[in-house]
């Protein structure tokens, strides 16, 4: 039986080819997001059993302090099309004096309209590399920026 088109918008996942990158204002094209991710610091407790009859320490695990999320972006360099402004960014950069911003990468449907996106909260770069040379490559010069933020948050369009 044939699906129809709106049982396969509503039942299959979206690709992630599709999706834009705001930085601050600034719509700004990737080849590659990743880093997008929550996650905490583990806290470790022992306790002795002394008089429970159970031989050894009781071992608890809990959530500590949030970790900071390390993003990563990747583009294609393209002659006047480059990363300037981002170049700007982080060469602005000094100790406790940087712009942050809020970065915002929409994951879109076949229509270019967002569905879901994920909200990178007071970002700084931390750093910017320049393409890898290799003569004996084909490959595309591929710039890669790497920022660290506070918080991440998630919402459906």
């Amino acid at each position: 039986m044939a699906l129809s088109q709106d049982q396969i918008k509503t039942d299959y996942p979206l690709p992630v080819y599709n999706y834009r990158v705001d930085i601050g204002a600034d719509t700004i094209a990737f080849s590659e997001v990743s880093g997008l991710e929550l996650s905490f610091e583990t806290i470790t407790y022992k306790e002795s059993q002394v008089g429970s009859g159970i031989a050894g320490p009781n071992v608890m695990l809990m959530p500590g302090t949030r970790k900071p999320l390390n993003i990563t972006l990747k583009k294609g360099y393209v002659k006047g099309k480059s990363m300037q402004a981002l170049y700007h960014w982080v060469n602005a950069t000094q100790l406790n004096r940087t712009e942050k911003k809020d970065v915002t990468v929409h994951l879109c449907d076949e229509k270019g309209e967002s569905v879901v996106r994920w909200k990178v909260i007071n970002a700084f770069p931390v750093k910017l590399s320049a393409p890898s040379f290799n003569a004996n490559s084909n490959e595309v010069a591929i710039e890669s920026m790497e920022l660290m933020a506070s918080s991440l948050e998630m919402s459906e369009n």
